[in-house]
């Protein structure tokens, strides 16, 4: 009898142990199931939040399985047909990779697979002197091709967005991710929606590609244990009321309480009641929406 369960969305396994019975998990049904391309991959080196001089950084980080980080191609300079060889699983980030194949030269590379593709060929289309601005109707506007954004008709849903013409994608990356183009002119900037409902520009030969990004449902995941989470290089977090008076401001006393303290931070500074907002970008036309 198969201990787990798999309807295509998610996969979920039968209650052998107490952290099981909530574990749920985005279906990998339809992804590779062998490793990755090691040409296209490097050696992750753990660092444990710690900086040069080995003082911690970054808190509740060390530990975890070992990883090899893909190397995906965010910038896609180069042109013409590349066939999608297949879909796999990215240990390093939410969203899943395509493996695709440049159908004159053979060269492989990763790419972050949009939701719904499937094997079968991608456009590329960058800048040139011989592309006019008005060739939407000759442009292939399909799932995953890659072009700037004065191509791209308005309203089109839109992933992987460059913020420099010949820089790399850095908008719209994580898994379900997406945005919406509403303006864009033959020279000058666009303008785009993001999911938080902020508008801002970009330039019009900014890259973009086309679609949303894949593993929608990975927002709906559950670790179930606290052992998923250190596999994935996250320690505990410890309460300052547990700590001792040296290692954490709310620490020592007599009972649980933390005292008559305000809330502080690990450094004691005070945690709440400071200011968080940055300078705005003057690209930022509109910002999110506040609660």
């Amino acid at each position: 009898m198969a201990n787990t369960f798999d309807d295509g969305q998610f996969k979920t396994w039968k209650p052998l142990a107490p952290t099981l019975r909530q574990r749920r998990m985005a279906s990998r049904k339809d992804l590779h199931k062998g490793g990755p391309v090691r040409e296209l991959t490097v050696a992750k080196r753990r660092t444990g939040g710690r900086n040069n001089t080995g003082k911690i950084t970054c808190r509740h980080r060390g530990g975890g399985a070992k990883r090899r980080i893909r190397l995906v191609d965010f910038k896609r300079h180069t042109v013409g047909p590349q066939e999608v060889v297949r879909l796999e699983y990215d240990p390093g980030r939410t969203a899943h990779i395509a493996l695709i194949k440049h159908m004159e030269t053979g060269e492989l590379s990763y790419i972050l697979a949009p939701a719904g593709l499937k094997p079968g060929a991608v456009e590329l289309f960058r800048p040139r002197a011989d592309l006019m601005t008005d060739l939407q109707s000759k442009v292939n506007i399909d799932v995953g091709n890659c072009m700037p954004l004065r191509l791209i008709p308005i309203g089109t849903t839109i992933h992987n967005i460059g913020l420099h013409p010949f820089g790399r994608a850095q908008i719209a990356r994580s898994a379900g991710a997406s945005a919406q183009l509403l303006y864009t002119a033959p020279t000058g900037t666009a303008q785009i929606k993001l999911m938080s409902g902020e508008v801002r520009r970009v330039p019009v030969d900014a890259p973009a590609t086309i679609g949303s990004v894949s593993n929608p449902n990975h927002k709906h995941e559950k670790l179930g244990g606290a052992g998923a989470r250190r596999r994935r290089g996250w320690r505990p977090t410890v309460r300052g009321t547990a700590m001792n008076t040296s290692d954490h401001p709310h620490g020592g006393g007599r009972g649980k309480s933390k005292g008559n303290k305000h809330p502080r931070s690990p450094w004691g500074k005070l945690a709440k009641g400071g200011k968080t907002r940055k300078h705005i970008s003057p690209m930022v036309i509109r910002g999110r929406p506040r609660r």
